[in-house]
Parts: structure tokens; sequence; C-alpha cells
């Protein structure tokens, strides 16, 4: 369970990546809201075929894009709910190391980072594999 503390360093670090964003970045992000959460829910966990009471599964996700990518949009969606980009929280910090290791910010910051652009990738359309060749994996 993360602190209010380890929440705010967090969350100010998602703000920095996201201004770190090229313009053309920052406007998507604009029309696709990140949300940021400790973990993912119990539904998002089913969508993704992931047992809910799978802890260690659940608590190893970084990010999640939901809804169509832009090269899927089309008429046919237009019922659906808009796409969002989540970014976990205890994902990160655990595959970072955490905070308090040295440099610790600067490694969380980096990984938000690199999940956020895995996140936005889907939002271009891009794969697992295509992701992967980037350096987004």
């Amino acid at each position: 369970m993360l602190s209010a503390r380890e929440r705010e360093r967090f969350d100010a670090l998602l703000e920095e990546a996201i201004d770190q964003l090229p313009e053309e970045l920052q406007r998507l992000i604009e029309e696709v809201p990140v949300v940021a959460l400790d973990r993912p829910t119990p539904e998002m966990l089913r969508d993704l075929g992931i047992d809910p009471d799978d802890e260690e599964e659940a608590a190893s996700l970084c990010g999640l894009h939901s809804g169509v990518s832009n090269t899927e949009k089309s008429v046919e969606h237009s019922g659906e709910l808009p796409p969002e980009i989540h970014i976990f929280r205890e994902g990160i910090l655990s595959l970072a190391g955490g905070f308090e290791q040295p440099e610790g910010e600067d490694i969380v910051y980096e990984e938000i980072m690199v999940t956020l652009l895995h996140e936005i990738g889907h939002q271009f359309g891009l794969d697992e594999d295509d992701l992967e060749r980037l350096g987004y994996d």
C-alpha cells in the first residue's frame, strides 16, 4: 500500500514526464486522459485475462491503454467509451526499485516515461512487437 507521500512524489514525476513530451504528444494527451492508479482494478484484470486474485500479476502491471486506437477509429466505434491511458504506480515503483534507492527518483521517472510512451504508442496503433522494436517494451 502506497503512502500519500509516495503518491504525491509519483504523480509529480508523471506530470513532469507529460510536460517533457514533444508538443504533438502533449496534444494527444489532451484528447486521451492519463489516469494514475495504484494498481489495476479487478475489472481491468479480468479484461486482460488475469485473475483479479493474482496479487503478483496485478502488482507487476505498469500501464494499460484502453479504448480504440487512432488507427482503428471509425463510425462503428462511435458508441464506445473514449480511450484512456492508465499508469499504475505500484507496478512502476516495483519495476524501478522504489524511491529509496540511490537515484531512485530518476529511475522511477525513467520508468514512468517508458510506460507513458509505450501506452501512447498503443494509442497510435502500435502493437507489442512494434513497441519492442522501438525499445518501449
